[in-house]
């Protein structure tokens, strides 16, 4: 992670060079400001350099350097300015191609201030150079400078510069203001620019159809725009002195709306008998202070600009003409001319920005697309970061998933300040040191994941306490090592010791007694300690004794054993292709025997592949498999029992419980989290190949796993990533790729995923009914065109969900049916967003709960003042 390297040279100025080696500055030979490398601003892209070619004595040194963005779509710089929000910034960017990477093709890309669009930047030549800037008053404490890939080229940037302007005449309240033009008119050869002017706008050359004049005498005085007086003693009059002095320009868009500013001052010394004064017109209206004629008073500038965004128009044109008694024509010194734009998302929280920078820093963290804005625009939030969008407020942090990412040292006390945290996932990483205390403070805390990493110390008992009482899920939590000292230190040790001799002699014999009750203080308390840890212990290890002896069994049962389990295959719990399923008994323990059906074609085949690699395999989210009977044509597996069958008969409508979206969003994890271990967790990768809802069962606590293997397919290791084979599945869930070519990638078992999330969204079939055959696909596409995505929720929980949340699911749910399988996410990032998608609702719930007490409250009160009648 870069640190933000901040200013140098001038005071509130930031130059950069984008390209340099890290670590490298130099002054610039025209402006005499310091220029450092973009390595402390951008942790993405790769250093160019132009063709020597184009290495000519006239191009300065800004231009020979580059940073190319050729993977990612959107890649970013992050500059922290210390003035801090609320003020006015001017921010410009550099561009020059010079056939960089030798092929020859002009790329066109956008660039993005924050959140949104600031310019789109095109080249005419190879060697053109190209700026754009902008007068932008940041509401963050962060500015964003985004290169967005649209396709037609790589995007790339040459220097990047921000200048603190401390001046207010530029009036903000319109949006931020985008230089269309800004003129020197009368300066034939030279451009200006800092130290000339204080604030280092560039103010060009221009050759006008028109008289220059010139005064080069230092002895101009201040003006309200601080205009140089390099630019203020050169102006141009019209030709004829009786013709008006014309000025017009076509913005690039006829939408455009401008706010010009017109500097004007007089630069020769007037006879006694010479006037100068002239009214100005803007697109044909009186445009003067006040609509009284302008007399420029010498060595003076004055200006005339805009109050609010002038009227869109085609075509825009200034008209200074002498009035009747002037003597001299009009004139004019400089011109600027800004185009109005409105940057009207939000960025992210000030202060949950800086703390996941902060992390980010901390923990060197390496993904692609942390870079810019940690939640805006939300298609382009950080991987593994969740955020809630609300119209009213900003963005913030809901939820954080870092784990497996290779973290180091103590969880990072920046965590402390995510204050809108929901889900924190920091597992299976190498952090060390003692639980923080500050976990416990986290008010929205309602998901902590940190197992798999070295802690030592005790558990916060506030931590703890919330978890006991429900308000924090401690899921997949491990065992957690509690140490215990008798070091002195434990009581703060004794800071007056005696050093006297007679001291020593005097106090011997009441040290000991003392010495001796703490050491059977010590004593009874680590007895007291040892045996209340053994009952817990016991009591938790009889609790699991039923999942351990199911899961450590996988053994072979004769047919005379299952028959005695399933009371001679009494009870029938389910029927398939395989055969039928039996519920049965192990002692205290509840199971599932699925036996063999005789007339099953592909039954044996199937039994043999599933009971291999469920012998071979395990996950909370897998069923887990108590053993199996092979006894001549008796063939079976056993199962765990799953006490609430399979998820399509809730999602169908065969049962009364209705399951709520929170409840589904976890089912989905859980069959996602499966996925991710066959996919990534194995030795081998494991395609499931018949993804479907009744596929995937739940416990009594409706936790869900995935079960029936028998489609399965091992990708041996010389197969990379595919293996080549039959096609199976069931219809409505299958991958057409796989369908059409027999390439079968966990890609494959992907869509088939996606088609069961939309499943557990709408409530619908993959399929519709006899009547309605459509495919669940393009009925939700067809449905979300006009932008609202709980017109596709299961209409019996369409009421008590949050948009937010749902658009999260329905997002990841149609990427992953991608038709191009190379497009569909991996399941680790199915996972990671699913999570956030859960954190997202949970915020929601929080709040409407809130708001439900507040209407209670509301609603006793006005009974009690004024009762309703009934």
């Amino acid at each position: 992670m870069p640190k933000l390297t901040q200013f140098h040279g001038h005071v509130g100025f930031i130059s950069i060079d984008c390209g340099i080696s890290a670590n490298s500055s130099y002054t610039d030979k025209l402006t005499n400001l310091n220029y450092v490398s973009d390595s402390g601003f951008t942790d993405a892209g790769e250093s160019k350099t132009i063709l020597p070619i184009y290495q000519t004595s006239d191009v300065p040194q800004q231009f020979l350097a580059l940073r190319s963005f050729p993977r990612g779509i959107r890649n970013c710089y992050t500059l922290k300015p210390v003035q801090g929000p609320g003020h006015r910034y001017l921010i410009r960017a550099w561009f020059m191609y010079g056939n960089y990477d030798s092929k020859g093709l002009i790329p066109q890309f956008e660039i993005h201030l924050g959140v949104e669009k600031w310019d789109k930047i095109s080249f005419s030549e190879t060697n053109s150079r190209v700026s754009t800037e902008i007068i932008h008053v940041q509401s963050s404490e962060y500015i964003y400078v985004c290169l967005v890939n649209t396709g037609q080229g790589t995007p790339f940037i040459s220097a990047l510069e921000l200048r603190y302007v401390s001046y207010t005449w530029y009036p903000a309240e319109f949006g931020s203001l985008q230089l269309f033009a800004r003129v020197d008119f009368g300066e034939t050869l030279l451009f200006h620019r800092y130290n000339d002017d204080i604030y280092d706008r560039i103010w060009d050359p221009i050759i006008y159809l028109n008289s220059s004049l010139v005064n080069n005498l230092e002895t101009w005085r201040e003006s309200d725009f601080n205009v140089p007086y390099k630019v203020m003693r050169t102006a141009i009059v019209p030709d004829n002195s009786s013709e008006p002095l014309k000025i017009s320009w076509v913005p690039l868009n006829a939408s455009d709306r401008f706010i010009i500013c017109l500097h004007y001052g007089e630069v020769q010394t007037l006879q006694s008998n010479e006037t100068r004064e002239f009214n100005m017109y803007l697109n044909g209206n009186l445009w003067t202070p006040n609509d009284l004629p302008i007399t420029p008073s010498y060595q003076t500038p004055s200006s005339v600009f805009s109050t609010g965004p002038e009227l869109s128009a085609s075509r825009h044109e200034i008209v200074m003409q002498k009035t009747e008694r002037s003597t001299l024509p009009p004139i004019i010194n400089a011109l600027e001319v800004y185009s109005v734009r409105k940057f009207q998302q939000s960025q992210t929280d000030d202060q949950d920005a800086s703390s996941i920078m902060d992390i980010k820093s901390v923990y060197k963290v390496q993904k692609e697309n942390w870079q810019g804005d940690p939640c805006a625009p939300q298609a382009h939030a950080w991987n593994g970061i969740g955020c809630s969008y609300n119209d009213s407020d900003l963005p913030r942090i809901t939820s954080l998933n870092l784990s497996s990412s290779g973290l180091h040292g103590n969880i990072a006390s920046s965590i402390a300040n995510l204050r809108m945290i929901r889900s924190l996932d920091l597992s299976n990483n190498n952090l060390s040191g003692k639980i923080p205390d500050f976990l416990s403070q986290l008010t929205f805390l309602r998901i902590l994941n940190i197992k798999g990493n070295n802690f030592t110390g005790s558990v916060p008992s506030d931590l703890l306490k919330k978890s006991e009482s429900g308000l924090l899920l401690l899921r997949n939590l491990t065992v957690w090592f509690i140490t215990y000292s008798t070091d002195a230190s434990l009581g703060g040790g004794d800071t007056n010791r005696c050093q006297s001799s007679s001291c020593k002699k005097s106090s011997n014999k009441s040290t000991i007694k003392i010495a001796a009750a703490v050491a059977s203080a010590v004593v009874l308390i680590l007895i007291a300690l040892i045996i209340i840890l053994l009952i817990v212990r016991y009591r938790k290890q009889k609790e699991l004794n039923k999942d351990i002896s199911l899961e450590t069994m996988k053994r072979r049962f004769t047919y005379s054993e299952i028959l005695k389990i399933t009371n001679n295959l009494e009870k029938i719990v389910g029927r398939g292709g395989f055969g039928t399923v039996y519920h049965g008994r192990i002692g205290n323990n509840q199971v599932a025997v699925k036996m063999l059906s005789a007339t099953s074609a592909q039954g044996y085949k199937e039994f043999q592949t599933e009971a291999k690699l469920l012998m071979g395999i395990h996950h909370k989210n897998l069923t887990a498999l108590v053993g199996y009977c092979k006894e001549k044509k008796h063939l079976g597996i056993i199962y765990e029992y799953m006490a609430n069958g399979d998820l399509e008969r809730y999602l169908a409508g065969r049962t009364s419980y209705v399951l709520s979206w929170e409840q589904r969003i976890w089912i989905a994890i859980d069959a996602a989290e499966g996925f991710e271990y066959l996919h990534h967790g194995c030795k081998r990768p494991i395609i499931h190949r018949d993804v479907k809802s009744t596929n995937i069962l739940l416990t009594e606590n409706f936790q869900g796993k995935l079960s029936d293997f028998g489609l399965s397919r091992v990708i041996p290791f010389e197969a990379a990533s595919h293996i080549t084979t039959e096609v199976a599945g069931t219809p409505g869930y299958l991958d057409p790729e796989y369908y059409r070519s027999n390439r079968l990638t966990e890609k494959s078992d992907v869509y088939s995923f996606g088609i069961v999330l939309l499943e557990i969204i709408t409530g619908r079939p993959a399929v519709g009914t006899d009547y309605d055959r459509e495919h669940i696909v393009q009925w939700v596409r067809s449905r979300i065109k006009e932008g609202d995505a709980k017109v596709i929720v299961d209409s019996r929980i369409r009421d008590n969900v949050d948009v937010n949340s749902v658009w999260k699911a329905v997002e990841i749910a149609l990427l992953c049916v991608t038709i191009a399988s190379d497009k569909r996410p991996p399941m680790n990032i199915v996972v990671t967003q699913l999570k956030e998608c859960l954190a997202t609702d949970l915020i929601w719930d929080d709040a409407r709960q809130k708001e439900l007490i507040g209407v209670m409250s509301l609603n006793l009160e006005s009974d009690v003042l004024s009762p309703q009648p009934r």
